[in-house]
């Protein structure tokens, strides 16, 4: 059952990975519409870089039925409008309020219905190959939540069945029943990692590793800290994620301290060491955990991704991933009671 794996690679500098123990592929980096789409980047830009996605060999996309108020996977959906269905990963996700109503959230058997037909509706298509639970649902049944996941595979509306951000007892709780009935089993796992936010290795990774779980995470450059463009003692650049009042400054606030920018300017030498930038390196890093299927990058420009994808197929020796931990010292947050869901649910 190990998730472990063995990058593949197809032509172009992208290589590809199995999602857990599933016999599908994912690009080692995905592209990702958290926050961008809507707020931050017009359509036509979003349509870019998804398109540079494509040609950079990127063929795995994540989405949400909350981002951008369910703009998001409209703007994917127009992006994407013209390319062989069959020639992409295609992942959204259910929890977070999409509407005004007590219905409108969470992971009760009414929602997950209503919220798959809507996504597949606004991404205009058929079928969804990952679908994910966006956080874990302390206000609905276990049982309910899975036994709904499960027809949705039966119904052939989703190939697979994810979750994002749930800890090591709740994924427990869940594979359980589902091997007990008979349930499509969860295969991913989707939370915040980088060589800022380790808090998924002590608990969540060991318990994946062992029952064919792949990570898929996001926030690989810790919103963008990672790349080292935030310079200690320095205003944010105009236009950055940090001064996006809209969704993502109060998101980046925590890595601004002087004392976060000086070790992420550390890296410096050992990214030029390896011929890389410092978000080249920090995606590398993540991408050199055995049980990550796949990393999650956001772009507002098509440079951008092209940037990133260069991080695909780096190996980074013992000793460059010990001076990337030394350079950090103890900054890196590792506690896994940090991987939590509301309560009440939202």
């Amino acid at each position: 059952m190990l998730a472990t794996h063995h990058a593949q690679a197809y032509g172009g500098g992208m290589e590809y990975r199995r999602l857990g123990n599933t016999g599908m592929y994912v690009s080692e980096i995905s592209y990702g519409n958290w926050i961008t789409h809507g707020s931050q980047v017009e359509t036509e830009s979003a349509i870019k870089c998804v398109r540079e996605a494509l040609d950079q060999g990127i063929t795995t996309f994540d989405t949400a039925d909350v981002y951008a108020g369910t703009k998001a996977e409209v703007v994917l959906a127009k992006a994407l409008k013209g390319v062989r269905r069959e020639s992409y990963e295609l992942f959204t996700k259910v929890y977070w309020p999409t509407g005004p109503g007590k219905n409108d959230r969470g992971l009760s058997r009414k929602h997950i219905m209503e919220s798959c037909n809507a996504s597949l509706k606004r991404l205009n298509t058929d079928h969804i190959d990952l679908y994910q639970a966006h956080r874990f649902d302390v206000e609905t049944p276990l049982e309910e939540t899975l036994s709904a996941f499960d027809d949705l595979i039966r119904q052939g509306k989703v190939s697979y069945i994810g979750f994002s951000e749930w800890n090591a007892q709740q994924i427990k709780d869940a594979l359980k029943i589902q091997d007990a009935r008979g349930y499509n089993r969860f295969v991913s796992s989707q939370p915040q990692y980088s060589a800022l936010w380790r808090v998924i290795e002590a608990e969540v990774v060991p318990l994946s590793e062992r029952e064919g779980i792949g990570q898929i995470v996001w926030s690989p450059m810790a919103q963008g800290v990672l790349t080292g463009k935030y310079l200690p003692g320095k205003k944010p650049p105009a236009g950055s994620r940090a001064t996006d009042k809209k969704s993502g400054a109060g998101f980046i606030s925590r890595w601004m301290s002087d004392e976060v920018l000086e070790a992420v300017q550390r890296l410096k030498p050992i990214a030029d060491e390896a011929g890389l930038t410092i978000g080249q390196l920090s995606i590398a890093w993540v991408l050199s955990n055995s049980n990550v299927s796949s990393a999650i990058m956001g772009a507002t420009k098509p440079a951008q991704v092209k940037e990133n994808v260069k991080a695909a197929g780096v190996k980074l020796s013992k000793d460059q991933l010990a001076a990337i931990d030394k350079a950090l010292g103890n900054l890196p947050e590792r506690d896994p009671k940090k991987n939590e869901s509301p309560n009440p649910r939202a």
